[in-house]
Parts: structure tokens; C-alpha cells; sequence
């Protein structure tokens, strides 16, 4: 059995909904709209999106006019992503599930998206699957964002040194990062079918307080609300008090590239 199926829980990100959405960076229109160009989609083409989330993919393509099936293992979450399809007046299908255990009568689809998704999931396996449910000249887009080691994004490693006080370092997937055995996407994309890629991204720039980044910290599985428990109380006060001592106008700026990673059939 994989670390990733080992270590999976489903419900991980349960207690992250209310912040999810609403703190996270969304990924712009028009790095959908170049995802949708690269892949050849065009209106009524079919798109799964695996682990949905609150629909910060499903949404958009649905927008362009693809027939999407979104699936995640998080019932909150599959909620939170209908409600956002009904305020954005699109039609999305929505089902519960996982990588471990993908529905067995979906597809084919014309392309795959995930959305900081790929890492939770074994993924070679997931790779071997898709490649049944893919159609040909189809593709997978796996989206992301990084965040370069800039002045802008000094809070960003005073967050992580917070998070690592109340055990994020101890976390199997931050682990497997730091160690020396660990395999990018990439390495896993060339050697599966999936082994023509390409990049595309967009960079982006916002304005936060701190209030913004406290919502952030709870956006993540390291540092979900259900994750800290009663230490919960603790660690905001140490990030406020650390956030205060950067940037005492309590302003910071956020820049990130925001990005697709396109793998399609050689």
C-alpha cells in the first residue's frame, strides 16, 4: 500500500470549508480560459474535476460551457461547491468520492482538473486510472500555486515557522517534501501515459490583513481548525503577534504564480 493511501482521510479538510473559498487564492479567468485554449476544450466537452473542493475549478469551466462532473471525498465541501455553482447560475454534476475510489460509471472526459489536489492522492495509481477514462488527444491539468521567496512574502515563512510550532513539520506529506526520496509531479507525469507537459501561468498580486492570513492559516490541513483542537486559540495569538511584528499597519501583499501543469499523451 502507497504512504498516500496509508495516510489518506477523507475528511481532512472538513473543518477548512468556511475559510477555503473565501481566504485562498482563486485561479484567475484567464488562466482557465489558456488551460481551456492548450487542451482544445470546447463547449459541451466533458471535464472531471477530482478532488472539487468548493468548486474553484469546477465553477469557471463550467462557465466556459463544459459539462463537468465534480467529485471530492468531503460532503462540506461538495455543499460549499453547489452552493457556488447556484450563486454563479451554472450547472455542475457533483459526486462523493475519491482517487481511492473514483465512481466506477464516469467518463470518458475530454480533460481532468485538479486544484492542489494530486499530492493526497497515490499517484501513480490515479494516473493508471485516468488513463482509462481519458479520451484520446485528452488531458489532465493539474493547477497550483508558488509563492517565490520574495520581500512581499516574508509572512508567508513566518506562517509556516508558526505551523511548524503546532506540528505541520510531523505531517507525513510535509515530510515526504523535505525528505531526499520525494518525487515531484512531474517525475510521476513523464512516467506514466500522461508524459507530454507543459506549463502555463499567470502572476498575481493582492493586498491582505491580517485577518486574511489568520483565515488562510485555517484553509490549511496543517493548521485546520479540527487539526489544532484546543491549541486553536494559542496559535492565532502567536501568528497575530507575530503578523503585528512585520507589518505594524497590519497590510501585507501576497504574490503567487498561479499555474496549470498540462500533461497530455506523447
Amino acid at each position: 500500500m502507497s504512504d498516500a493511501a496509508t495516510n489518506y482521510d477523507p475528511h481532512r479538510f472538513r473543518t477548512t470549508v468556511p475559510f477555503y473559498a473565501r481566504y485562498r487564492l482563486g485561479y484567475p479567468d484567464s488562466l482557465i480560459a489558456r488551460v481551456a485554449s492548450e487542451t482544445g476544450l470546447r463547449a459541451g466537452d466533458t471535464v472531471l474535476d477530482l478532488g472539487c473542493g468548493p468548486g474553484t475549478l469546477s465553477v469557471p469551466f463550467a462557465r466556459l460551457g463544459m459539462n463537468v462532473l465534480a467529485v471530492d471525498p468531503e460532503p462540506e465541501m461538495l455543499a460549499a461547491a453547489a452552493g457556488a455553482a447556484s450563486d454563479s447560475g451554472v450547472e455542475v454534476e457533483f459526486r462523493h468520492g475519491s482517487s481511492f475510489d473514483l465512481p466506477p460509471d464516469i467518463g470518458p472526459f475530454r480533460l481532468v482538473s485538479m486544484g492542489r489536489a494530486f499530492h493526497w492522492m497515490d499517484r501513480a495509481a490515479t494516473l493508471a486510472a485516468l488513463d482509462k477514462r481519458v479520451v484520446p488527444g485528452g488531458a489532465i491539468a493539474l493547477f497550483d500555486d508558488e509563492h517565490p521567496r520574495t520581500v512581499e512574502n516574508a509572512w508567508r515563512r513566518t506562517l509556516e515557522e508558526i505551523g511548524r510550532r503546532y506540528g505541520r513539520a510531523a505531517e507525513p506529506h510535509i515530510r515526504a517534501r523535505e525528505g531526499g526520496t520525494y518525487r515531484t509531479h512531474e517525475s510521476h507525469l513523464l512516467g506514466s501515459a500522461f508524459n507530454d507537459l507543459v506549463r502555463i501561468s499567470v502572476i498575481v498580486r493582492r493586498t491582505l490583513a491580517a485577518d486574511d492570513i489568520v483565515g488562510l492559516a485555517y484553509s490549511l490541513s496543517t493548521s485546520a481548525p479540527q487539526k489544532l483542537g484546543e491549541r486553536r486559540t494559542a496559535f492565532e495569538a502567536d501568528l497575530r503577534a507575530a503578523l503585528a511584528g512585520l507589518s505594524p499597519n497590519g497590510r501585507f501583499t501576497e504574490i503567487a504564480e498561479m499555474g496549470a501543469l498540462i500533461a497530455r499523451r506523447s
